[in-house]
């Protein structure tokens, strides 16, 4: 009996903004909530240029640790069936934004209780399978009770470290490989 070889992955994309993002996609968090917090930055390749046809996926907790978030993020039109998105108003926990051209992506959410990191999962061309990592909100000190960051050298645990730009606004830039001046984000292994 004859076996064949097992036939590789495909690449994905750059087809994501046919059917993946949505209406509000990056608006997680109620309209008008005075907690919200913006997560935003750019996913670049190996030779440190923008990737403009990614898409950024957020998971998270609620403020108060609660992992089910409500539903709402895929809303239809009851007349044309059109997806409309969130309603504006109900906290899912669930975000999924395309980068721009420049290769940006931003998120309005609140912050995620129980833990002091937003879980994100990158889908880029290119890339055989998704990648999942983690942006901490948390200043370095505090983090090192994180089982996850302890176990890093520190080039590598700042990878995953966001950089609040001012009250409310943290950056937090994705490097598929790193491009020899920058180290490549830490991403995670779910096997």
């Amino acid at each position: 009996m004859t076996s064949l070889a097992p036939t590789p992955s495909q690449t994905v994309g750059p087809f994501y903004g046919y059917a993946l993002p949505f209406a509000l996609g990056g608006e997680i968090a109620p309209v008008g909530h005075p907690d919200t917090i913006t997560l935003h930055g750019y996913v670049y390749d190996g030779a440190g240029q923008p990737v403009p046809d990614a898409l950024v996926e957020l998971w998270q907790p609620g403020p108060d640790g609660a992992r089910g978030g409500a539903p709402g993020s895929m809303r239809r039109d009851p007349v044309t069936g059109e997806v409309v998105g969130r309603d504006g108003v109900a906290f899912t926990g669930f975000g999924r934004v395309a980068t721009d051209a420049d290769g940006h992506y931003a998120v309005r959410t609140l912050p995620p209780g129980g833990v002091p990191y937003l879980s994100l999962i990158v889908f880029a061309r290119g890339l055989l399978h998704h990648l999942h990592t983690r942006a901490y909100l948390s200043a370095p000190a505090g983090t090192a009770a994180d089982p996850l960051l302890a176990a890093l050298e520190p080039e590598r645990r700042d990878t995953l470290l966001t950089v609040p730009e001012r009250a409310g606004v943290h950056r937090f830039d994705i490097r598929l490989q790193g491009d020899g001046t920058h180290e490549e984000t830490v991403f995670l292994d779910f096997a």
